[in-house]
């Protein structure tokens, strides 16, 4: 580090007031020192108080129209159709034309666990296994299926990418093929705090937190993961999280469903068992897919249905999507909204001392991967069963807990 880049570095902080994240620059090592400047010059401070104001301002109504998204119930295909698409699909993978890309940036804190959520072992007596290893197992049986080896693409973060590559090292890649296994970093943005200012998570760091899903495309750019896959030839990617222990990540007959369509893009969804659950459900808005958050959701628009006595919004996200390799690269270069949330956070008080609050103290802002539907005319929405696709682990005590999971999984595998 030179004289000039600290001094640009005060000028940046004393044009934004935050002067308070050198507080203890003198007591730094020169290591640590270099760390901070380099933090400080990387931030697009206009970005972050941009999106603070903003945030401030919105009121947050709704004011686009709301119609409904329609849905095909999976299991009110006909067998002769099922076959078709079918047909469709398994061509697209047997010509390994196809990819899965897993979410895997977050860490285990709401389990009560230190480090990447991926690492987090399940008691599936009489073994244990990873989300990671789960994960693995469901694609390896496509790859048996399918005589293939499909491109494994897992999105890490800053905070666990290091770990996360560590323990798939340690682990021998749970036997899948370490070339076709491909990781990439989401990007991030530092959290902020209700006063309008950045937190130091270490005198010498200031904090910063992935800034969402909705990122994986970008990143996929920036990391030269849309060169890797044009290179092999992939025209179709699936993208879900890493804590559905349910989740299908090779459905043939969701894909070759997708393309009779005529789609670039489809997600699976779940029925909404209750009007009220604190759970976004899919719609369109102005015409285009969206999805439509809980807090947007009043007990007569869940209720609504139509002449058949099917519900119009029920259909609710579970974080498993199928996109065309064009329809990624279309949102890569699309800067995707962001949304506030209210966090609580740990942080380095002006005594140089760890101070952990017993209440939401900042603002963290995120983009989420179906922000990305809007840019489309249609999409293929696909309800699927539940029980035999759908069981995260959220956290140690909620609704989606280990114990919930592990218990679907006993229920839809059998013994392990």
């Amino acid at each position: 580090m030179n004289k000039s880049d600290l001094e640009n570095s005060m000028k940046i902080l004393k044009k934004y007031n935050q002067e308070h994240l050198l507080n203890f620059y003198d007591s730094l090592t020169d290591e640590e020192k270099d760390i901070l400047i380099r933090q400080i010059l990387s931030i697009d401070f206009d970005e972050i108080f941009s999106l603070y104001d903003k945030s401030m301002t919105d009121n947050f109504s709704l004011t686009q129209k709301v119609t409904p998204l329609p849905y095909i119930d999976k299991y009110s295909i006909s067998e002769h159709d099922i076959k078709l698409y079918k047909s469709i699909g398994e061509e697209i993978i047997k010509n390994n034309q196809f990819a899965v890309v897993t979410m895997a940036g977050g860490q285990g804190s709401r389990l009560g666990y230190k480090g990447p959520k991926g690492t987090y072992l399940l008691n599936l007596k009489p073994v244990r296994k990873s989300l990671f290893e789960i994960m693995c197992d469901d694609i390896k049986r496509a790859n048996e299926k399918y005589a293939v080896v499909i491109p494994w693409f897992i999105m890490t973060s800053d905070e666990n990418d290091a770990p996360t590559k560590a323990f798939f090292e340690m682990n021998n890649f749970f036997g899948y093929p370490k070339e076709s296994v491909y990781f990439f970093r989401q990007g991030k943005l530092p959290i902020i705090s209700v006063d309008r200012n950045l937190l130091l998570q270490e005198p010498y760091l200031i904090r910063e937190a992935a800034n969402g899903n909705g990122n994986v495309f970008a990143s996929m750019k920036n990391d030269g993961i849309l060169d890797v896959m044009s290179t092999l030839g992939i025209k179709w990617i699936s993208f879900g999280g890493i804590d559905n222990v349910l989740l299908q990540n090779v459905d043939s007959v969701f894909l070759g469903l997708t393309i009779y369509s005529k789609n670039q893009i489809a997600s699976k969804s779940i029925f909404k068992e209750t009007p009220l659950e604190k759970t976004a459900v899919y719609c369109k808005k102005d015409g285009k897919p969206a999805i439509l958050d809980y807090v947007d959701i009043t007990f007569e628009l869940s209720e609504l249905k139509d002449t058949s006595g099917n519900y119009l919004y029920r259909d609710a996200n579970m974080l498993s999507h199928l996109m065309s390799i064009d329809a990624v690269k279309l949102v890569s270069d699309i800067n995707l909204p962001y949304h506030r949330a209210y966090k609580k956070n740990a942080f380095v008080n002006e005594e140089g001392v760890k101070e952990v609050p017993d209440k939401p103290n900042v603002f963290k802002f995120e983009n989420f991967i179906f922000d990305a539907f809007y840019f489309f005319d249609d999409m293929l929405l696909f309800r699927v069963d539940a029980n035999k696709e759908f069981a995260p682990i959220k956290d140690f005590t909620g609704k989606f807990n280990p114990d919930s999971a592990i218990a679907k999984y006993v229920a839809f595998w059998g013994s392990v």
